[in-house]
């Protein structure tokens, strides 16, 4: 099989835009719990809806693939999922090293995802010397004197990294200056890389405030239309006796306390 140096995905060579390659994942993830549960065929609505996205942009985006489904019969699940990994480069081996194995580079290994979708974990490296040697996820963690070793003994060209922040861009240029182009950072900073060199920025805290965001605003709409709702206030008390003695005549004859009867007499 071959390995990730070697070979680079097709879609920038096909002009796939970016917001279309970013969708694939999810149309292959829905397309994957599909083909699980033996569905031969698809319709873009029923596949946009399990992506998540509206039927139109799909058919945009798979046009771009060269796939336009059959009419009355949809797509064909087994084949969609072949076209679309083979688009992301899922269809090879790629070697990948994680570097920081704290509490989450321990979860990313220990993944169950990555080998089903093409993905190897090549290495575990750490730059605590009480960590190296050990075991974790059936593989054993090295030091950070050997990153360089590492990458071209198994050709990476993807790296993870799991550190803290501190040590995120100093990792980074280590792993560029060996060769790696593509980098996954789950550490809370901005990596600064050259041309050439993807990073794609998976941070928690940011996804977790934009949540929160919604929920206030949720919370805020909710009041809102409750206010609006609301039965109206009443409007101010005003003394019948009063507005009467503001509107009468000068000549009429007030009562004994100054304020006008409701009801004059005949």
């Amino acid at each position: 099989m071959a390995t990730g140096r070697n070979h680079r995905p097709a879609t920038r060579s096909r002009g796939i835009p970016e917001a279309t390659v970013a969708r694939l994942p999810l149309y292959l993830r829905a397309l994957t719990a599909l083909s699980e549960r033996s569905v031969p065929t698809v319709s873009s609505e029923e596949l946009a809806a399990a992506a998540g996205v509206n039927s139109a942009k799909l058919r945009k985006d798979f046009s771009y693939l060269g796939s336009y489904g059959t009419r009355g019969v949809g797509y064909d699940v087994e084949y969609l999922v072949y076209q679309i990994s083979r688009e992301l480069g899922l269809t090879q081996d790629w070697p990948v090293v994680i570097v920081g194995i704290g509490n989450l580079g321990a979860a990313l290994a220990n993944y169950g995802g990555f080998a089903s979708r093409g993905f190897r974990v090549a290495s575990l490296i750490d730059a605590d010397p009480a960590m190296s040697g050990k075991i974790v996820a059936g593989i054993e963690v090295q030091h950070t004197d050997l990153l360089e070793r590492i990458i071209a003994d198994n050709g990476v060209s993807i790296g993870v990294i799991a550190t803290p922040a501190g040590a995120a861009q100093q990792v980074c240029d280590r792993l560029v200056a060996a060769g790696v182009t593509s980098i996954l950072n789950f550490a809370p900073t901005v990596l600064s890389v050259p041309d050439g060199v993807d990073v794609r920025k998976v941070d928690l805290s940011i996804e977790l405030q934009i949540l929160a965001f919604h929920e206030q605003r949720k919370a805020g709409e909710l009041d809102t239309e409750a206010a609006d709702t609301a039965a109206p206030a009443a409007p101010p008390a005003v003394s019948v006796t009063r507005r009467a003695a503001e509107d009468a005549d000068d000549d009429t004859e007030a009562g004994p306390d100054g304020d006008v009867p409701a009801v004059m007499p005949a």
